[in-house]
């Protein structure tokens, strides 16, 4: 057992003993962000006000999103509706699969999404991703917002500060996602209805966007039922240069280096790609809640979730192979060399050399997201209330099928490209012919199964004690037991037969899309062709033979990409709620008991000492134990210097586990890259040591203008450094040498500052505006010398405007974060460069029954840039506009 007690900790128990003896006047409970009236308002205004009211009214550093009906956030997707607050960071990827249209993680103050927990109505929510390496690869501990629709929310509470009482699990805060309650809505009985449609512009495509909603009550109040559906439906066609894998350095021992050794050391892209991604995604599901009252004391609740989306999606990459010749061989004479990158190159073609490989991969995907959850909120004396609660809840991604062919092309027809920098593609071109009768076959590794479950079953019990007189107003006191399992599995899939090229290279063929990737500029091969999904389908699936239910030698099982990670969590915690003379806060101290059991496989050559084995290899089966405890201590106070004026102050610790696939996944590798990623079963938790101040002047009804200043030590961050191991090649069929990214401890910091500001302007206008500092780092160094800390944008600002009267509101805002370090592709740190996201929002109101809404998204139509460096790019994606036209009835 490992047992921690800091000085902050001693420190805030010293504040609790003499707070509890001091006496003064009478005082009532001091309000809490999640336990304020009810009030009914609607409109943009209206929204804002509510929020406003509940951030000024909590004893926490809270932000508040209201939505002020059903399905209308201030945006269509809950994750862009949070990057419009002071000190919130969005992303639209948790793993290599690069940048999409809408966003998918939250973040806070400049970490990254797993520091950040998400909750439904205050408990976690099983989570997984339809993209493949997000199932087994690179797992966080964040949250799909895909999973989410808007239609759900009543509110989104962000907690920037922590209190005892919070589940543990956000280092840097936390997003609470509250759903409405059938006894909070006004009239016995409410019907709501959304039909409408989304244009997605690039994929030239519209499809259905259905919701609804129906809640019943009785007369007396006593019982009711809501139930929420949706059926939503969008495609996805993203364009983009891809460099997988990032540059390489050219060795001394490279037959280029040894007979130029003015290229030792230097960069060349290992792969330059055109790439045409896309997607169909369909989400289905819907929210069932129950409550019933059998007397004034007790409040009984029933809540089931359930959101499936299938994703399946076609990936086609054309890539120049540096790789394969740019080692081999210098390139022409006149070559330019700048800043240790290759920047201008041209290679004449050998005979029999392919300087382009072209994959085609076709996937079935899926994403889901469940719970149930049991509650009882029992007035149980005048002074003594308890909130008890049992849950459920599971998340599976999974990729039961993949449809895959590599082509090794341009054969002998020689290669150049020219560098500008990471700000703009790459231009380059292959010789030779590119028609499909000049393509070799290169293989197939699909029909190989992938699924990762995550689930977590728990029991809370919560008791607060009020008191009617002296400066102690409640007690909070309770328990939290929770058992969460992580799984990645990748059992039986097909083995791929040697007809598949026979059948599939007179199979039917498309054209990449007129105009394609012109958003991006750069000259790169765009009048490309490809095998239509259904024949490489039919190829592989009629050459193949299906495995699943078979194991051992002749199978394929792929061990080496199976893992599961156990966690069982023990919490305590007691927290004193204080009210003064124009003062409130709270201190106390929360008890988390944390054991895991991490199971893996690691590669051996001698199959006499191989656990299992299969046509991917031998393995011994690796199983490590950890135990944390420790004593998370947070105080939080709020002084009301005028009747305008609020000043904050908090300080805590808090803790994160680290990423399920940074303890859990076994090491892997691309045989083209020969780079791959592990995990490491002995990583610490990230304890941060928080402090936060913030002054806050409500200056009008609707208008706030608030100054703060933040500070976070990471101890313990995740990391990642490189090492050589041996690994299973499918190529070559026995272990060979791979340069793995392995997540290790280091320590980190975050510190800086958060202003807002909002206005009314007379009866109809506001203007809204926000700006984040963040200053992070982290003790350690990474391969390109620096010591960034992932996820944080120094600069991240948002401002916005609005209009509304009794039948029409507008608004439109702008959000722009500057770059930030995203992790390792192979053993290259890279970033995602400056972006920003223009979207614009329109309601008519016809009556109390009929609304017409119109949102559009990305109406810049920005490009999503990453890099290696200032003079590498790493890629460059466009996904377009999307709009989205609602009809909303209310009956």
């Amino acid at each position: 057992m490992k047992y921690r007690r800091s000085i902050l900790s001693a420190t805030i128990v010293t504040c609790l003993g003499m707070a509890v003896q001091v006496q003064a006047q009478e005082a009532t409970t001091a309000p809490d962000a999640t336990e304020l009236d009810t009030i009914v308002v609607t409109g943009i205004r209206g929204s804002m006000e509510k929020s406003l009211d509940t951030k000024r009214e909590a004893n926490s550093r809270v932000e508040v999103v209201t939505a002020e009906d059903v399905g209308k956030l201030p945006a269509h997707n809950v994750a862009d509706t949070l990057q419009r607050l002071p000190g919130v960071n969005i992303s639209s990827s948790s793993s290599d699969e690069g940048g999409f249209d809408e966003a998918d993680r939250v973040s806070l103050r400049g970490t990254s999404p797993s520091l950040t927990q998400t909750l439904i109505n205050g408990h976690t929510v099983g989570s997984a991703d339809w993209f493949v390496l997000s199932q087994g690869n690179n797992v966080g501990r964040s949250v799909s917002y895909t999973l989410l629709p808007s239609e759900l929310v009543s509110s989104v509470e962000v907690h920037k500060s922590s209190q005892a009482k919070l589940p543990d699990g956000g280092t840097t805060g936390s997003v609470n996602i509250i759903t409405r309650k059938p006894l909070q809505f006004a009239d016995k009985i409410t019907a709501e209805a959304s039909i409408g449609v989304v244009n997605a512009e690039q994929a030239d495509s519209t499809d259905p966007q259905l919701s609804g909603l129906f809640n019943y009550k009785n007369d007396a109040g006593t019982f009711g039922v809501m139930v929420q559906a949706f059926s939503q439906k969008r495609e996805l066609r993203r364009e983009a240069q891809e460099v997988p894998g990032g540059f390489f350095q050219i060795a001394a021992t490279d037959p280029a280096g040894i007979s130029n050794p003015d290229l030792v050391g230097v960069y060349a892209p290992g792969l330059l790609g055109s790439t045409l991604f896309e997607q169909t995604r369909e989400r289905k599901g819907g929210l069932i809640e129950l409550q019933f009252k059998p007397n004034d004391d007790l409040t009984l609740g029933l809540s089931g979730f359930r959101s499936d989306m299938d994703a399946n999606n076609y990936n086609r990459n054309f890539m120049l192979w540096g790789g394969n010749f740019a080692r081999a061989w210098a390139p022409d004479a006149g070559y330019v060399v700048k800043d240790g990158v290759l920047t201008q190159a041209t290679y004449t073609g050998q005979a029999g050399q392919p300087y382009a490989v072209y994959d085609m991969i076709y996937r079935e995907a899926s994403a889901k997201s469940e719970y149930v959850t049991f509650d009882a909120d029992w007035q149980i004396t005048d002074s003594l209330s308890a909130k008890f609660q049992a849950g459920t809840t599971s998340g599976e991604g999974s990729t039961p099928r993949q449809f895959i062919a590599e082509l090794v092309m341009a054969n002998g027809g020689g290669a150049s490209w020219t560098t500008h920098g990471a700000g703009s593609p790459v231009d380059w071109s292959v010789g030779g012919d590119l028609s499909p009768a000049a393509s070799a076959w290169g293989g197939t590794w699909g029909n190989q199964e992938v699924t990762a479950t995550d689930d977590e079953d728990w029991l809370t019990a919560d008791f607060s004690h009020y008191f009617n007189s002296g400066v102690l107003s409640s007690l909070d006191f309770g328990l939290r037991y929770a058992d969460h399992k992580r799984e990645a599995l990748s059992p039986e899939g097909a083995s791929p037969g040697a007809g598949i090229w026979d059948a599939l290279q007179n199979s039917a063929t498309a054209p990449y899309p007129s105009g394609f990737a012109s958003g991006i500029g750069g000259n790169f091969p765009r009048n490309l062709w490809y095998y239509t999904p259904a024949a490489l389908q039919n190829a592989i699936i009629n050459n193949s033979t299906w495995l699943h239910d078979n194991d051992g030698p002749t199978g394929r099982h792929n061990y080496g990409a199976e893992w599961k990670v156990e966690e069982k969590n023990l919490a305590a915690y007691v927290q004193a709620n204080f009210v003064g003379d124009n003062w409130s806060g709270n201190v106390g101290l929360r008890y988390v008991d944390v054991d895991q059991d991490i199971h893996s496989y690691q590669s051996v050559s001698d199959p006499a000492n191989a656990d299992v084995s299969s046509l991917f290899g031998q393995w011994i089966r690796k199983s490590t134990s950890n135990s944390h405890s420790r004593v998370l201590p947070s105080a939080n106070i709020k002084f009301d210097l005028n009747e305008d004026l609020v000043f904050r102050f908090a300080a805590s610790q808090t803790q994160t586990l680290p990423d399920f696939s940074a303890l859990g996944a076994s090491s892997w590798g691309s045989d083209l890259t020969r780079r791959g990623g592990g995990g490491n079963p002995n990583l610490e938790p990230v304890l941060s040591t928080n402090f936060d101040a913030n002054l806050e002047w409500y200056f009008m009804p609707r208008g706030l203008l608030s100054l703060g200043v933040y500070s976070m030590n990471l101890k313990d961050y995740v990391a990642f450094g490189t090492e050589s191991q041996m690994l299973f090649s499918e190529l070559t069929n026995q272990l060979e040498e791979y340069l793995v990214s392995v997540p290790i401890n280091a320590d980190g910091k975050v510190t800086g500052f958060e202003v807002a500001y909002e206005q009314p302007i007379g009866d109809n206008f506001g203007v809204q505006a926000n700006y984040t500092y963040a200053d992070g780092s982290t003790s350690h160094t990474w391969a390109d010398g620096t010591n960034n800390l992932q996820g944080t944008s120094k600069n991240t600002y948002n401002v916005g405007a609005y209009f509304e009267n009794d039948t029409f509101g507008a608004r439109v805002s702008y959000t722009r974060r500057s770059s930030f370090l995203i992790g390792l592709s192979g053993a290259n740190p890279y970033y995602q460069d400056d972006f920003g996201t223009l979207s614009a929002a329109l309601s008519y109101k016809v009556n109390d029954h009929l609304s017409f809404t119109l949102d559009a998204l990305n109406l810049n139509d920005p490009t999503i840039k990453y890099y290696q460096s200032a003079a590498i790019p790493t890629s460059f994606y466009s996904n377009g506009r999307q709009y989205y036209f609602n009809v909303r009835l209310k009956f």
